[in-house]
């Protein structure tokens, strides 16, 4: 294992910056001489935030594609690699094994395999979830929930829970993640496809969508188009374009999300059964030829973001801090920033946006970021294909 400072810079040499500086910051970590052996975090190579001085420790290169992790109770990390892998890590250093077994997946573009979550009783269930783009025979692809149990590193008890159609081609605008809340529902973002935006608008399909299932892949009862005639039933909400960023925020029960807005209009939104967030309808972005895509930002009956972002910082994976490890950073979202390369660390008044701060600007396109279940921040990087950790000092 070996750690490097996550340097504030704005050329693209940076990067390499923080590949030589993991280098020279090897073996960093001290003991203490008496008492429980408690790692000393060595400051040489640590960087100062707006309210935390940390340390990044780097765990592992060479990743390619990464798209989601998530934790077994005994400490194994699980990360997907787009391609069809789920790579596995054990005590923060990659293992060298992978899951076998995994279905294959139509990996184009932004499509394959994409999120990796754990059911809240795993321990006594044993099963783990993915979402990914499944391929069929004319080459079109949906977005695909599965569940399996594990034999070893083998997957295995395989069920298809549901599949987001109509199916499409190409590879844009797949989503994907899935999230848990309270009473074990489970959510996942499926986006619009790209080429039809009003997708997000018609509740006859499954794109541009927040869709609510059961563990089972069953649809609740109390799901907001259930029992409307021709709509699909597992919507939860619509008019979302591509939401690739969607975390449950336990102690206050609601779920964020952050999609990608076109050229300009990110969006922070805060998702609420039923409600329309706007795609295409209303917009803060535009083409990317330059060319409006609406003539209006509101309107009634659809929801305004908590935030947006012009220019795009191409909002990923996001996480809310709910560990005591970061005190000053309690309660903050933090949000995956591909195109700009950093994490936007928001405060927040409780659904209020308040300000932000860039965190590890250059790392690489942040494709995820997470809180472990002992309370510390990971993050993956495309580009840079890095797995890094985030220690406080104070």
């Amino acid at each position: 294992m070996f750690t490097f400072a996550a340097l504030s810079v704005t050329t693209m040499a940076s990067r390499s910056l923080y590949l030589s500086l993991a280098i020279l910051a090897m073996a960093a970590t001290t003991w203490t001489s008496c008492g429980p052996k408690a790692p000393v975090i060595d400051e040489t190579f640590a960087t100062q935030t707006e309210k935390l001085l940390i340390k990044v420790d780097t765990l592992h290169t060479g990743l390619e594609n990464p798209w989601g992790m998530t934790w077994l109770p005994d400490g194994t990390l699980l990360v997907t690699e787009r391609k069809g892998e789920i790579l596995v890590f054990k005590e923060d250093k990659f293992s060298g094994e992978k899951i076998q077994g995994l279905p294959a997946v139509h990996n184009v573009n932004q499509a394959g395999l994409l999120d990796v979550a754990v059911h809240p009783n795993y321990a006594e269930n044993g099963w783990i979830y993915i979402s990914y783009a499944q391929n069929f025979a004319d080459s079109t692809a949906a977005t695909t929930i599965l569940r399996f149990k594990l034999d070893g590193n083998t997957a295995v008890n395989q069920e298809e829970l549901i599949v987001a159609g109509p199916a499409w081609k190409g590879g844009r605008h797949f989503g994907s993640r899935i999230v848990f809340d309270k009473a074990g529902f489970l959510y996942f973002s499926n986006g619009d496809k790209g080429n039809i935006p009003m997708n997000a608008q018609n509740l006859n399909n499954a794109h541009g969508k927040i869709h609510r299932i059961k563990d089972d892949g069953g649809i609740p009862t109390d799901n907001p188009f259930k029992d409307s005639l021709g709509n699909t039933s597992s919507i939860w909400t619509y008019g979302n374009r591509n939401p690739q960023g969607l975390i449950y925020d336990k102690a206050n029960d609601r779920i964020w999300e952050v999609e990608h807005g076109p050229m300009g209009g990110d969006e922070l939104n805060l998702i609420e059964k039923g409600k329309n967030y706007g795609w295409p309808v209303i917009t803060y972005g535009i083409n990317y030829d330059g060319t409006p895509i609406t003539e209006i930002t509101e309107k009634e009956g659809m929801e305004q973001p908590k935030h947006y972002w012009v220019p795009s910082i191409a909002t990923c994976g996001l996480a809310v801090v709910t560990s005591d490890k970061y005190p000053a950073w309690k309660g903050n979202i933090l949000i995956a920033a591909l195109a700009k390369q950093h994490i936007a660390r928001v405060e927040m008044n409780g659904t209020s946006y308040v300000k932000e701060e860039k965190l590890l600007q250059d790392i690489g396109r942040v494709r995820q970021v997470a809180e472990s279940p002992d309370g510390y921040i990971y993050a993956i990087t495309e580009a840079t294909g890095l797995l890094v950790k985030l220690l406080p000092i104070r």
